[in-house]
């Protein structure tokens, strides 16, 4: 009893009812870390498993991102027809549906029908996002929407690292037979192997299948407390229209761009910066992988203390001032990843990683507040941001593959160039934020004309 009323207390939630629905809706937050951190690194080993190029195997990411792009609107216009409650439920069905699409990929023994199984897991997702980070904004005191998003997006990081435990198991049971041998292979022998491989590759998915089917029947007989108040009396072009007339929401959704782009530029390019590094050391292909990986998970474990840490932080710090600072550190970190050629560089990605652990859950409060009702469709707009991890990382690897070399350092440096300007737009969002609620504090407020939900959100 004693540890529900911490729970209570440190979230500002008002009932018991309201605290249940929060802890089974942040078991969603954990489940897409996973998924993500499952598929990010499967790139590389569809490549090598169909003797594709790397061209074709980054699909999957376009796949991936195009999926929260094409559904946010719809899941907003579900839950804002309906519920909450039946737009998470229509998001862990696709998810499922998607997870279970992977078997009758493998039997057929192609790689494109798996890109429309990562399509449909993905649709699944943006469902859930959209869903699930406005629930949690506006479930009990709006005052502490952002520290409630930060904190639910900290079990998120936690799946991250179980998604990245998960994929290296994968790893280290695929056959060690490298894409340059599978090149040369006669076909019976490559099909024998290449069916082995995926066997292996799905198993996670099943995994996470199970899981989120245990979850759906959760959520289909728990009550999910549906916040009160919402009105809806204009149509959807109306409220976009009204949406992109607010400089901190369209501002935000800038930010949650750049900002996607960033972490996924830092994480998938760390393999790229790091082999080069351990190559130059006079390490094997095989060796540099492992030591790369230990750079990974240090990444992911940094997200994850920094997301713990700032999230009780922001019980006393301003959210858009520690937003700010994290862009800044982050642009330093940055700057070292560039300059340095050895494993310093390394190091500057790991703290880059914790810097970055606040950002995405803290851009989506600060740009939720003063949207009342228009926080559903507002969120589908945050998420469709999610699409920057498609567009930057390949702008990235433009640059990265063009041999351009500035200051003596190599183009994978110099690729980070990107990155640094990401850091840049999301630090001066956070100022932007803090100085915009401070100086005007009503801007914060919503329009009582609007039929607006929330209660005014001010940043301080």
């Amino acid at each position: 009893m004693e540890t529900t009323t911490r729970e209570h207390r440190f979230l500002h939630i008002d009932d018991k009812g309201q605290l249940t629905a929060w802890w089974l809706i942040t078991i969603c937050f954990a489940l897409w870390g996973v998924a993500s951190n499952v598929t990010t690194p499967m790139v590389g080993n569809f490549s090598k498993v169909f003797r594709i190029t790397a061209g074709e195997a980054s699909l999957i990411s376009v796949f991936y991102h195009l999926g929260y792009f094409c559904v946010a609107i719809p899941a907003a216009l579900l839950i804002q027809k309906y519920s909450y409650k039946w737009g998470i439920v229509a998001g862990l069905i696709f998810f499922a549906f998607g997870t279970v699409a992977f078997v009758p990929s493998r039997w057929i023994g192609d790689y494109y029908p798996f890109l429309s199984a990562y399509f449909v897991m993905t649709c699944g997702l943006s469902f859930l996002q959209t869903c699930c980070n406005p629930y949690v904004y506006c479930l009990g005191d709006k005052k502490h929407g952002i520290l409630r998003i930060n904190a639910s997006q900290t079990f998120n990081a936690f799946g991250n690292l179980g998604g990245w435990l998960l994929a290296s198991e994968v790893f280290s049971k695929l056959s060690p037979i490298d894409a340059q041998q599978r090149m040369t292979m006669p076909m019976q022998q490559f099909n024998a192997i290449k069916d082995h491989d995926l066997g292996v590759m799905i198993q996670p998915y099943i995994v996470m299948g199970i899981i989120v089917v245990a979850v759906l029947a959760l959520v289909m007989v728990v009550k999910i407390p549906e916040p009160t108040g919402v009105r809806v009396t204009r149509n959807l072009r109306d409220r976009i229209k009204l949406l992109m007339e607010k400089k901190n929401y369209r501002d935000g959704v800038i930010a949650e761009f750049c900002y996607v782009g960033a972490e996924l530029m830092c994480w998938t390019f760390i393999i790229q910066y790091g082999t080069r590094i351990f190559t130059a050391e006079g390490m094997t292909e095989q060796v540099c992988i492992q030591e790369v990986q230990k750079f990974t998970f240090l990444s992911l474990l940094f997200f994850a203390i920094g997301r713990v840490c700032s999230t009780w932080l922001m019980r006393w710090f301003s959210a858009s001032r520690m937003l700010a600072f994290a862009g800044v550190a982050a642009m330093v970190g940055i700057v070292g990843t560039i300059l340095f050629t050895d494993r310093n560089g390394l190091y500057c990605i790991v703290f880059v990683s914790g810097c970055m652990s606040l950002m995405f859950p803290t851009i989506f409060g600060i740009s939720m507040q003063g949207l009342g009702d228009h926080v559903k469709v507002g969120s589908a707009g945050l998420i469709m941001a999610i699409v920057g991890g498609s567009v930057f990382p390949l702008l990235q690897a433009l640059i990265a593959n063009s041999g351009i070399t500035l200051l003596g350092v190599p183009s994978i440096n110099v690729s980070f160039l990107l990155a640094l300007c990401c850091f840049g737009v999301v630090a001066w969002y956070g100022h932007q934020a803090y100085v915009r609620f401070r100086l005007n504090p009503e801007e914060s407020a919503d329009d009582d004309d609007d039929d607006m939900l929330s209660m005014p959100v001010p940043i301080e």
